[in-house]
Formats: structure tokens, C-alpha cells, sequence
């Protein structure tokens, strides 16, 4: 299989940068920023023994998963940043290249993905599900996404069966590596009780918490902290208008606004991921290191956070119920919400 040309590598799982960088998403088309911070381990967060390790592979059983085995006119690129692909329910992202580095995911490009454990038998799935396409930047570069249940950490296996609009349909394989668990703050894990800035610790000055041209300033009354205590649902976005490098991550809030108006009851929150400071009456970030880079404040830590934008929706347990990395669909957001409310 020939990769596309571009320093892409193929198949690709995406790594996430500690400190911060851009995470490419897609051909350099779709950036992310990175967060920084601490990097604790998935079993830090969680006891031994939730998820079981598929043993290795047996040698030669992978040929049929092997590049070299495939001549694919759409290249595969797995979204998720490294670490975060885990054990249990997750929402796998992907997008396509063809072989010049040009996205060719679009609305009428159909896919369905199934997924192999491939340690314990890479010729059955384990689970096969259609994806669902979600423009990144609208009219120009789309991803998928599927939601699966992964029981097992270990190698496994991607099968991507494609048809778009007039050409045949192909499948593609490509390996990734599934976690014990996630490095992220993940579902069914308890929210972290964050103490969030909010109106109150500014005299009521939004434009001292917020990158937002045109801020909502209900979204910075309550505190992740307080939230929690409440036990009620609530949404958390980690969003920053100002800061973000790409066409994707700044319009996040502009996204989760209406969708916001159309909840009045249910409470939500709004989190620069990055430490700021007044200058000229203007946000500025704060930079840190050689070369400098943004601070991520503490929410970003407490999270864990590998990138952002991200949104968690967030029970009246305190538990999380939804992790939207990136790139969300209303109505992934709408679903969510009616779940917890």
C-alpha cells in the first residue's frame, strides 16, 4: 500500500504533543491545539484489572491487515489523539486522503467500519457499525465518526468499507492500539470537581474570562466545582475563540450557542483551556518554555486533556456521559443532552 506523500504516516493514529503543538488532523487542513500539562498514566486514574489484554499477535497472522497486502485509493486516517482510544465505549474519528494528500471525505461517501481484536482472531469482527459523516470545516473537509465498544486493550484492526458517489466500493485495514484505558477524562469516569473561574471572581467583567467576540455570559456563572455539587447535568466546553489555530476548534462556541438556548434550564460552562492575561485591556496568553508555548490552566490538567476544543456532558451523579473530541455534529450534542436531562 502507498501511503499518501505528504509526512503523513499511513495508517495513522494521531499523537497528541506535551508541550503544546498542533495536532494535524487531517493533511494540515483540520488543526487542534494540543494541551500540555501533566501526563498521568491511564492506571493512575483507574483500578487494575478493568480491562483485559488481548495477547500479541501470532506471527504471520497479520498479512492480510498488512499495508504492503493493500493498493487502496483512499488512505485512512485515525483522528483520535494517541492515548485515547481505550478500553470500553469510544467515539473513533477518521477522515480519508486520497494518494495526492487531498480529503475526499464527503457527504456521499459511505462507510462502514468493522473492528477486529486482532490478537485474538484478526479474521472475525467484533463489532461492525456504519459511520456518520460531520463536516470539519463546512463544504470543505469532513470526518466520520463511529461509536464502538472495544472490550479488550491491544493491537487491533480497522476495516473500512467505502463507496462514494460513481466509483466501486474497496476496503482498507489499518492496525491501531487500543489502551487499557484512556489518558482522558472518559465516559462513565466521575467529572473531576474542577474550580472553574466564574462572573463572581471578576466583578461581573466577562470580557476578563472570555476569548469570545460576542460571549454568552451564562456561560461563566457556574463553576465545574459548584456544578457538581448542585448534581445537576450540566455541559463543559474546553473552548478558546482567540487562541485557536484552526478553522475547526474557534467556531466551537458559536456551535454549542443555540444549542444552549434551546436547553435554558440546563446549565452551561464555558472554559478557556489556556492561562490569560490582561494587556491593553485585551486577553493575552500566557507563554511558558523555550520555544514559548500556551499555559493550559488547571480544568486542562484535571481533565487530562490531550487537545481541544472538546465538550463533556456531564450527569446528575457527577458522572460523564459524553466525550465530544474536536469535531461534533449537533446532533451528537442534542442526543447527549437528552440523555442526562
Amino acid at each position: 500500500m502507498k501511503a499518501p506523500s505528504s509526512g503523513l504516516v499511513y495508517p495513522l493514529a494521531m499523537i497528541s504533543s506535551r508541550p503544546l503543538a498542533l495536532l494535524a488532523v487531517v493533511a494540515l487542513l483540520i488543526t487542534a491545539c494540543s494541551a500540555t500539562g501533566g501526563s498521568p498514566s491511564a492506571t493512575d486514574r483507574s483500578p487494575e484489572g478493568v480491562c483485559a489484554t488481548s495477547p500479541e499477535p501470532e506471527a504471520g497472522s497479520l498479512e492480510a491487515w498488512s499495508p504492503a497486502s493493500q493498493d487502496p485509493s483512499v488512505f485512512p486516517q485515525i483522528v483520535n489523539p494517541g492515548g485515547t482510544i481505550a478500553c470500553g465505549q469510544n467515539r473513533f474519528m477518521f477522515s480519508f486522503l486520497d494518494a495526492s494528500n487531498v480529503p475526499v471525505a464527503s457527504p456521499d461517501r459511505t462507510v462502514n467500519v468493522a473492528f477486529y481484536d486482532l490478537g485474538a482472531d484478526p479474521e472475525t469482527a467484533t463489532a461492525t457499525t456504519d459511520a456518520t459523516f460531520i463536516w470539519a470545516i463546512e463544504g470543505s473537509v469532513g470526518v466520520y465518526v463511529a461509536n464502538v465498544d472495544l472490550p479488550t486493550a491491544g493491537l487491533w484492526g480497522a476495516e473500512f468499507r467505502t463507496t462514494a458517489a460513481d466509483t466501486a466500493p474497496e476496503t482498507v485495514r489499518v492496525q491501531f492500539d487500543v489502551q487499557p484505558t484512556s489518558t482522558t477524562i472518559s465516559v462513565g469516569d466521575e467529572a473531576p470537581a474542577s474550580d472553574t473561574p466564574t462572573l463572581a471572581d471578576v466583578d461581573g467583567d466577562v470580557s476578563s474570562l472570555s476569548t469570545d467576540d460576542e460571549p454568552v455570559e451564562a456561560f461563566y456563572t457556574t463553576s465545574v466545582a459548584d456544578a457538581l455539587a448542585a448534581n445537576e447535568p450540566f455541559v463543559l466546553v474546553f473552548a478558546t475563540p482567540k487562541f485557536c489555530a484552526s478553522a475547526q476548534c474557534g467556531p466551537t462556541l458559536d456551535r454549542v450557542k443555540p444549542i444552549a438556548a434551546a436547553h435554558p434550564d440546563l446549565t452551561f460552562i464555558n472554559v478557556e483551556p489556556y492561562e490569560l492575561t490582561s494587556v491593553d485591556g485585551q486577553l493575552q496568553p500566557v507563554l511558558t518554555g523555550d520555544p514559548a508555548q500556551l499555559t493550559p490552566v488547571a480544568a486542562t490538567d484535571e481533565w487530562n486533556l490531550a487537545a481541544e476544543p472538546w465538550v463533556f456532558v456531564v450527569d446528575g451523579d457527577g458522572i460523564v456521559t459524553a466525550s465530544l473530541m474536536l469535531i461534533f455534529g449537533d446532533q451528537e450534542l442534542e442526543d447527549a443532552i437528552a440523555a442526562v436531562e
